[in-house]
């Protein structure tokens, strides 16, 4: 039986391009399950209840703000994609490698899973330590692969502040994950079904 040794072990830089399609999946649902349990711990150590953060809103002004935020963002988007060079907007192609030939339904679950781990992390932990703006950079700066172009990172840090914005509005962290999640959704979607020209 072969040894296995760590010092064979070797650590390179990886384009997207040079992920398959399912270390592409296993990575992506790697870093929302490490982020869940980053913001988890991080609420168990704030001494915050979970299942009070968690809990349904009785009002729906939660499914305004999420869904006002979310069409907002996609107007922007679609406005930025209209009047702005691909080049100054991309990403390196990683949106269009996760959702270009997902199926409907597994665009819908990436995006529901993203949502809740995201916004467990970002607006359940961070934002509750160190408020809104800060949080924001911190996102901005965690979705690295914007960070070549000034417009998408600009773009990241405002759907952040808005995101930390309507949950301090709404009082429910289901209002950001909502919004969140009907972004990405969006956004996936229109990827999946654009025709190329």
């Amino acid at each position: 039986m072969k040894k296995f040794d760590l010092r064979n072990i070797r650590v390179r830089k990886v384009t997207v391009d040079e992920l398959d399609d399912r270390m592409l999946l296993i990575n992506l649902y790697a870093t929302q399950a490490l982020t869940f349990v980053i913001g988890l711990i991080w609420i168990l150590f704030q001494h915050q209840n979970i299942f009070k953060l968690f809990s349904l809103p009785k009002e729906l002004n939660v499914v305004w703000w999420g869904a006002g935020l979310a069409a907002a963002v996609v107007a922007v988007d679609l406005l930025i994609a209209r009047w702005v060079p691909d080049e100054a907007n991309d990403d390196g192609g990683v949106n269009d490698r996760i959702f270009r030939n997902r199926p409907v339904w597994h665009i819908a679950v990436l995006s529901f899973v993203v949502a809740v781990c995201e916004e467990l992390l970002f607006r359940g932990a961070i934002q509750h330590a160190i408020g809104p703006y800060w949080t924001s950079i911190i996102f901005a700066t965690i979705h690295v692969r914007y960070l070549r172009h000034w417009i998408p990172t600009g773009l990241v840090f405002s759907i952040s502040y808005g995101l930390g914005w309507i949950y301090i509005q709404s009082g429910s962290i289901w209002a950001p994950i909502l919004a969140h999640f009907l972004i990405d959704l969006i956004m996936g979607l229109i990827i999946r079904f654009r025709r190329e020209s």
